[in-house]
């Protein structure tokens, strides 16, 4: 089975668990998913094989502690060192489209916003490259702190009865919040230096739309 396909089949064979085993297992699951370097395909392979397992056992009456045991991450833990890593060549495509899907919504955001504004204010269309670079590398380093932390978060939630989940939102509020803060300042308090050029608000609609399908294309292939 495919990746995709062996996900789906996840998805449906999980709402069959108790709840205890389903809390159990999802936490698992969760885990040893946010180890990007290991084979997605691999991963999944794995993960189904323990779902099955799990379902048998409780058709039994046995629950996921009395298969896997009471410390859920350690056996997560040696799952993980047994899986192979992903291949670099799987690696590229994940973060090309990554950066694919961030720089084309980016467009159509500003598209459609310098559309609203312009209705209402004298908009200035022209666009400083050196502005653009330095705030582009300000944006990346964002949003890979920003994945860091929420990836942190939810590291910590793993494996524990109870957790304060409003605290995490309100942490990762504030760090967006920051982080964008630094975004907006980064654009108005860098100089124009260089060149710069006119970019309307349809032609960074148009070439959103067409990178954002471009993506998607090659996400599917």
């Amino acid at each position: 089975m495919k990746t995709k396909d062996l996900i789906e089949e996840n998805n449906r064979k999980r709402e069959l668990l108790t709840a205890e085993n389903e809390a159990y297992y999802s936490d698992m699951l969760i885990y040893i998913r946010l180890q990007l370097t290991l084979s997605e395909q691999q991963s999944e392979e794995v993960l189904m094989e323990m779902l099955d397992h799990l379902l048998d056992g409780q058709e039994d009456g046995k629950t996921a502690k009395d298969i896997f045991g009471h410390d859920p991450k350690s056996y997560a833990d040696e799952i993980i060192e047994q899986l192979p890593k992903e291949k670099k060549r799987e690696v590229v495509p994940f973060l090309l489209g990554i950066a694919g899907n961030i720089i084309s919504c980016s467009l159509i955001i500003r598209g459609i916003l310098l559309y609203v504004l312009s209705q209402f204010v004298e908009v200035n269309w022209n666009v400083n490259l050196f502005v653009v670079f330095v705030s582009a590398i300000v944006i990346a380093g964002f949003i890979i702190m920003m994945i860091w932390f929420i990836f942190k978060l939810i590291n910590q939630s793993l494996f524990k009865e109870k957790h304060n989940t409003k605290k995490d939102m309100l942490k990762a509020g504030l760090m967006g919040a920051a982080g964008m803060a630094a975004v907006l300042a980064t654009v108005k308090f860098t100089p124009n230096i260089g060149p710069s050029f006119h970019f309307s608000w349809w032609l960074s609609l148009l070439i959103g739309g067409i990178l954002l399908g471009l993506t998607y294309v090659l996400k599917k292939r």
